[in-house]
């Protein structure tokens, strides 16, 4: 082998190995993987472990604390207090009505946590479902731009040379390069928008691939939309959380309310070492301390009867939660009239998808009765290249019509199952299909 052969090797594998990686990624993937690099969703599993924490921090007061503690000193004089060589305390609360309430607040908060996760949750599968359905349709309908983009330039061609001829005016080629620069324009948009997805799933689902694209056979179907409006009982992750943060605050109130009139009960409990080379023999009755050992349990009981401050606290936190509450009802209101909306909006696109398919297919048939008439010379007028062209353009844009409004038409189903709360559930049907279809 030559130098300069391996030189001309060399370069084209280190070209190769600069070259951007491509990636086809399928549905299942991109929904997992959207979930697991999420930051999102691991915040809010972070919220969870919060609200966790703080559920057990109410209910451990009434575990015992332990703490070892030394207080060594030496006195001149008379002696204040007992110095010790070590004591070992301990201290824990024996009844409080307010704390039931925030024991009750803060299982609340909980439950909003985990409410507020499968929203999240919902919310980036959404997020990545629609983000690859786009893209996998700009993909096609790039493909068709192109075909378009084609047939326009064929056109403008056709028309240049009848113009050549005399058959054909100016005014005729400007209109056609017109059409050639505007379906330009459209396929440049689209090559643009799917870049724009592309970046934004390469995102999503934390793989730096700059050339993603999709398998169009891995994109689940959608269930057939029957119409009927789900009961308004089904209430969304979103409400059920803002209504649970209600909770937690309400009790959170009721908590802050019992603080005056009710009795507070702890338990201490304090075992010490007393020193024995203090002065204390010299002001104390002979035989005092030939015991060193020291033992004290006791209980504290508390009657607040008069707090200003208290009352006020309990006046605020009342005041929060039946706005927090009322922010729920607003929300509620809102979600299910938004709901009733996209409901409506589905059925309209339903319409809309099946009058562009309709179209589409009415033009693939001009196609081809076009094609046969340039074949075959039939028809009362001769059918011209200039002619087939255009059916070719009107087909591809009724084609790209349909897959407009089919993607409009995903694009809501979508929104409309996360706003169910059917996603997930959605999600893990088909994949289950999936795994359960018999191989060949």
């Amino acid at each position: 082998m030559t130098l300069r052969r391996r030189l001309l090797i060399a370069a084209a594998c280190a070209f190769a190995a600069s070259m951007p990686a491509a990636a086809q990624i399928s549905f299942t993937t991109a929904i997992d993987l959207a979930l697991k690099n999420s930051p999102r969703v691991q915040g809010a599993q972070a919220e969870i472990d919060r609200a966790r924490a703080a559920l057990d921090q109410t209910k451990d007061v009434y575990v015992p604390s332990l703490s070892i503690g030394s207080g060594l000193g030496y006195t001149y004089g008379f002696p204040f207090g007992a110095p010790s060589l070590f004591n070992v305390s301990s201290q824990s609360l024996l009844f409080d009505q307010s704390q039931k309430n925030y024991v009750r607040a803060a299982r609340a908060g909980l439950e909003s946590a985990n409410h507020h996760l499968s929203q999240i949750r919902e919310e980036v599968m959404g997020d990545a479902a629609t983000t690859y359905i786009t893209l996998d349709a700009d993909l096609e309908r790039i493909g068709a731009a192109r075909e378009e983009s084609g047939f326009a330039d064929s056109l403008t061609q056709i028309v240049e040379q009848r113009l050549g001829a005399g058959q054909d005016t100016q005014m005729e080629l400007t209109r056609s390069q017109l059409t050639a620069a505007n379906l330009r324009l459209r396929k440049i948009q689209l090559e643009d928008d799917a870049d724009n997805q592309r970046d934004h799933l390469s995102r999503l689902i934390g793989l730096p691939f700059n050339d993603i694209t999709t398998i169009h056979s891995s994109i689940p179907m959608l269930k057939d939309f029957d119409g009927t409006p789900p009961k308004e009982t089904v209430l969304p992750e979103s409400i059920r959380a803002a209504y649970s943060d209600a909770e937690a605050k309400q009790q959170s109130a009721f908590g802050d309310d019992r603080k005056i009139f009710r009795p507070q009960i702890g338990l201490g409990i304090q075992y010490s070492r007393l020193a024995s080379f203090n002065n204390y023999q010299d002001y104390y009755r002979a035989g005092s301390f030939t015991n060193y050992n020291n033992l004290q349990v006791g209980l504290q009981f508390t009657l607040p009867i008069f707090d200003m401050t208290k009352r006020a606290k309990a006046r605020e936190s009342l005041a929060d939660a039946r706005r927090s509450l009322h922010d729920a009802d607003q929300a509620r209101s809102q979600f299910f009239e938004g709901r009733h909306k996209l409901n409506n909006a589905v059925r309209e696109l339903q319409a809309r998808a099946e009058v562009a398919s309709l179209q589409r297919e009415l033009a693939q048939n001009q196609v081809d009765v076009v094609r046969v008439q340039a074949q075959t010379n039939a028809g009362a007028a001769p059918v011209t290249p200039k002619d087939e062209q255009n059916a070719h353009i009107q087909e591809r844009a009724r084609y790209l019509d349909y897959l407009d409004a089919d993607l409009q038409l995903r694009q809501t189903e979508i929104d409309l199952l996360r706003l169910n709360g059917n996603l997930e559930s959605w999600l893990k049907s088909t994949t289950l299909e999936k795994e359960n279809l018999p191989t060949r």
